[in-house]
This record gives structure tokens, sequence and C-alpha cells, in this order.
């Protein structure tokens, strides 16, 4: 769910007529609240590395990361692998851990039955190139890898593992690496080891220059994609949004809000929320949120993330995490407001409206979503106050 290298005083907060002031922290939405709003523990990398993917299951309290630092000027890492308590913070194993610069390793996603998928990266004797195998923890709370996920097509790299945790059925976003990045959506069982449908996508809408983001609306039994056509293009065409069957391979599509002075540009982050087809988007050039029904196929609202306008570039959303439980999305802002209260979650419910915002993170840009546990209202954000090694515990 949460992967990839990243660019290098809580408060809830209401906006009003385009001003922030503080607001209750009280019980909002349909979930009740064990904590108050804020942050809460941080977690460290046992070896003070670099975080490159981590996920959290949303049933026990298993979480999983990846680490590596470079030590030396001859590029040697120190890497490794690494489970952690989700409700203390605490890091309960290191593992495959290496010195060198052979092996590296990228958190892909905790999937159903706490099922773990690791891509890791070996460098073959004379070559800078990686390649790549996929390494599994079934179970995570094992804290161990147990076997290998095989990837039905040679030669990929996945780049995203759209969120689901409630049915067996993963939909991964891979690009097959000597074929020209083509890219494919893969259906797979990753803790059975089998591919149930390969779906080869149009390299004109999905290719990594137009930023496709995926999700996974379980219901319908469709992989969703969220994307820019003309790769986020100043005064550019609207956004795009396709439902894929994971059975047929049927595509639908529809166009998303275009609003601004320069257009929307890329679309940034995406959640789906599995059970009702309601999906949120966040896009570059204009710091807007939008909504859509996925079963009507149109926009339900758009809004302004707090104190922005629809030229506000700098502020815009990045990654969104859905909370199907209490049918909220968390959506991270780097530049939150004039900035003087750090980064911030901003949270909205599945109507569009402004729930609360959690301040005093400290985020990258291109922040991936934080990996949440509804029924704890709890989540993991990248980024600790002291940088990359770290991840923040939040309540919401």
């Amino acid at each position: 769910m949460v992967r990839g290298s990243l660019l290098s005083g809580t408060i809830a907060i209401l906006v009003s007529v385009g001003l922030c002031s503080v607001a209750d922290a009280g019980d909002r939405g349909t979930g009740k609240r064990g904590t108050t709003v804020g942050l809460g523990a941080v977690l460290t990398t046992k070896d003070s590395g670099q975080i490159f993917g981590f996920d959290v299951n949303q049933s026990n309290n298993d979480g999983l990361l990846a680490s590596a630092q470079t030590v030396d000027g001859n590029g040697d890492m120190i890497v490794s692998v690494e489970t952690f308590n989700s409700n203390s913070g605490k890091i309960t194993k290191s593992f495959a851990k290496d010195f060198g610069t052979r092996n590296s390793y990228a958190v892909d996603a905790i999937a159903a039955g706490d099922v773990g998928l690791v891509t890791h990266f070996i460098v073959p004797n004379g070559t800078i190139f990686a390649k790549r195998k996929y390494e599994v923890l079934n179970p995570v709370s094992g804290k161990m890898f147990t076997g290998p996920w095989t990837s039905p097509i040679k030669d990929i790299d996945i780049q995203q593992v759209a969120p689901n945790q409630d049915t067996s059925t993963s939909a991964i976003y891979a690009i097959e690496l000597k074929r020209d990045d083509k890219p494919v959506l893969i259906v797979s069982d990753v803790a059975a080891n089998t591919v149930s449908n390969v779906i080869k996508l149009d390299p004109n809408h999905f290719s990594l220059s137009n930023g496709p983001v995926i999700g996974q609306y379980t219901a319908a039994n469709q992989a969703v994609f969220a994307l820019s056509p003309d790769g986020g293009a100043v005064g550019g065409t609207n956004p795009q949004n396709f439902l894929i069957d994971l059975s047929s391979g049927a595509i639908k599509q529809f166009s998303g809000y275009n609003n601004g002075a320069f257009h929307a540009g890329y679309v940034n982050g995406l959640a789906v929320d599995p059970n009702t087809g309601v999906a949120a988007t966040d896009t570059e050039l204009n710091a807007q949120v939008e909504f859509y029904d996925l079963n009507a196929r149109k926009g339900i609202t758009f809004t302004q993330l707090p104190c922005t306008g629809d030229t506000s570039q700098s502020n815009s959303g990045s990654n969104i995490a859905i909370d199907p439980v209490n049918k909220l999305f968390l959506v991270t802002d780097q530049f939150y407001c004039d900035g003087s209260q750090g980064s911030a979650i901003v949270v909205y419910d599945e109507a569009g409206n402004f729930v609360e915002a959690i301040t005093g993170f400290s985020f990258a840009i291109g922040e991936p979503a934080p990996a949440i546990i509804p029924s704890k209202r709890m989540g993991w954000a990248f980024g600790g106050p002291s940088g990359f090694s770290q991840l923040q515990q939040f309540f919401y």
C-alpha cells in the first residue's frame, strides 16, 4: 500500500470562509474515539535507515516496513525488513539484514490474512541494474519470509498494490521493465501465490507519465484508476477515472473535475470505499479534493483544501486513505494553510464535508497515504519529526 522512496501541538481545525480556527476534538462520524485527536508515538527504524514502504494490518497489531541507508562512498548500504507493533510503535523484529550493494527491499502491502508482500531488489555482479524477486510473509506476525510471490510476467516492477485487506483478491499495478515499461494489471491471491487474471493496459492512458493511481472497489470486483491523460499539463484536459472488471477485464471510463485557472493537473491521490463505491481524488494544480460516485460514474462534489485557492499548487494534497468503517477520507497535506502548523492530515466524509485536520506532521512532497486501523481510529504516516527513518502515529 505505502511504498517507495520519498523526497526529502496537535489541533483539530475547522475551516470557515477560508480561515482556520480551532475546533472541538470530540466524536465525529459514525465511529467512536478511543483517544483524543492528534499525534501519538514515533517509530524509528532499528538500523536508523530510511523507510521504503510500510503497511499495517487493520485487524491486529502487525506492522511491516523496509529500511535502507547508504553508509559510505562506495554505495554500500545497511538494509533490513522490520516488523513493528502498531499500538506501541516498537520494532518487534529486524530480519533480512544485509550490508553492501547487492540487496535492498521495499514493502508493497499487507494483504488479506496478514500476508505481507515485499519487493527484493538484487543487483547482479558487474551491473547497476537490479533484478526483482517478490517475497511473502505469511503471516506478518511470523516475522520472517515464508516463500515467494511469483509474477506471471518476467521482469515486472510493482508500482502500486490497491489497498484491500478484506478479500484474497489483490489488484497489482506493474510495468514490464524490458518492454518499454508497458503497464499491466495483475489479479492475484498473494497468500496462495496464484494469479487469476493478467490485464494488459493501454500505455496511452496508464503509462507512468500520466501518473495513474490505483484503488479497489471490492463490492463490484473492480480496480479503479485515476490519472491525467496529458501528463498533468497546465490548462490540460480532464483527469480520467477507469473502472476495470477484475474477471473480464472490461473497462468503463468517465471524466473527472477539471477546475481552476490552470485546471486540475496531475491526480496525486485516490482512495475508494470498497463497499459504497464512493471515491476521492486530489489534484496538483488547483489544491482541490474531488468526490465521485463510481456506480453512477459521475462527480458528487469538490472542495478546496483549507486556506487554499484554485491556483494554490504548492498547497495541494498528496495521497489519500479510506476509512470504510467510519466513511472518512484522510488526505495528506504537506503545507497546511500557511505552514505554521506543519503538515496535516485533512479528513472529509463521503459527501465531501470537512471533518477535521490533524496538524503537526512533517510530510514530504508526494507523501504516501497513511496506513490506518479504522476500528481504533488510528493510523501511521511516513516521516516523523526527525525525518525519513521514522513513522508518526496519529488518532483521528
